[in-house]
């Protein structure tokens, strides 16, 4: 399957990691009568259930905005729109910005790809974090493989393409801590190798719409 991805980034605007929610917040107000696919809600509010296709980042300080599919077609349309970005009481103005589309061939078995997380992943849910609590520490990385490899497939599956091929995945993972809506979590920093190609800055897990599980190809 063939899949559109468009990247747009401000290089000369320096943010830090825990913004890219801000960024959300921003964009989803500023172009809100555009598309859904902004903020995830619907015009009656209702949440829309899916994979994000419009998701909001930064990567080592540089804030981006990643569209998938018919949200690549949407950040390209909004390209020129886009003059200042507004961080709490900050505003940045605008002087550049890059943007980047690619249509990348999704396939599983067809290689090994290296894989970096460039934002930290969030992969444990309330459930599935009390049973990794209980585990003993080798046991762990086994869980935390399966549960990636579990995030790679919901991808998938958000973005239409199904797969028959089993996916496979070797990690290492260190356990950081974050706040996420003002509250504690535990968050996986770390690198991993899988039969499934993942397009650079494609979210994995929990949260990505606001930059978390960000993954880069490595060499």
């Amino acid at each position: 399957m063939n899949i559109t991805q468009t990247i747009i980034q401000f290089p000369e605007i320096s943010l830090t990691t825990r913004d890219a929610h801000k960024l959300r917040g921003y964009f989803g107000g500023l172009f809100r009568e555009h598309s859904p696919l902004l903020h995830n809600h619907f015009e009656d509010g209702r949440l829309r259930y899916a994979y994000p296709l419009v998701q909001y980042k930064v990567v080592d300080n540089v804030p981006a905005l990643i569209g998938f599919a018919d949200g690549a077609d949407l950040l390209t349309q909004l390209f020129l729109k886009i003059k200042e970005i507004k961080i709490g009481a900050e505003t940045y103005p605008v002087f550049s910005k890059n943007i980047s589309q690619k249509n990348h061939e999704l396939s599983v078995n067809k290689g090994l790809y290296n894989y970096t997380f460039k934002t930290l992943w969030m992969g444990l849910n309330q459930k599935n974090f009390q049973h990794y609590l209980q585990l003993a520490e080798p046991e762990r990385k086994g869980f935390l493989d399966k549960t990636l490899q579990n995030n790679i497939l919901s991808f998938y599956k958000g973005i239409g393409f199904r797969v028959q091929e089993r996916i496979l995945v070797n990690g290492t993972f260190t356990e950081k801590q974050t706040m996420f809506k003002d509250k504690k979590m535990i968050a996986f920093a770390g690198r991993f190798s899988s039969n499934a190609f993942l397009p650079g800055y494609t979210g994995i897990g929990k949260a990505v719409s606001r930059g978390f599980g960000t993954v880069e190809l490595t060499m």
